[in-house]
């Protein structure tokens, strides 16, 4: 999935269900977009199934076809295979080394390594 895409299922996740028009004003708010490819990528969203639209009077409304959860442990899951040939080790020592983890996130980290073992 491009970024561009991705911002757009973000938006169609938090509403819920969209037009065009609303996915077009909710990103207008944080930088210019043309409306035109706002529908060109709810399109291709919706013709690689990321997307269900159904016609209510003369717009069409989408909505996401999968859970943003299930989208987000596929996409993981892809980039642990491209980047670190399936190692999920590599990826959680490069976070840690990288120093982006809160305290919390630390704690939570652990709370979660217990519970899997």
């Amino acid at each position: 999935m491009t970024g561009a895409e991705l911002e757009i299922m973000h938006v169609v996740w938090g509403m819920e269900q969209a037009t065009v028009r609303d996915v077009y004003e909710t990103l207008r708010e944080r930088r210019k977009v043309a409306y035109t490819s706002v529908m060109t990528v709810l399109k291709i969203l919706e013709q690689k199934g990321h997307l269900k639209k159904k016609q209510e009077n003369r717009a069409y409304v989408y909505r996401p076809a999968r859970p943003r959860a299930q989208v987000v442990q596929s996409m993981v899951r892809d980039f642990v295979d491209r980047v670190f040939q399936g190692a999920a080790k590599p990826l959680l020592v490069h976070l840690v080394e990288d120093a982006r983890l809160s305290p919390q996130d630390v704690a939570e980290i652990r709370r979660l390594l217990r519970k899997a073992q």
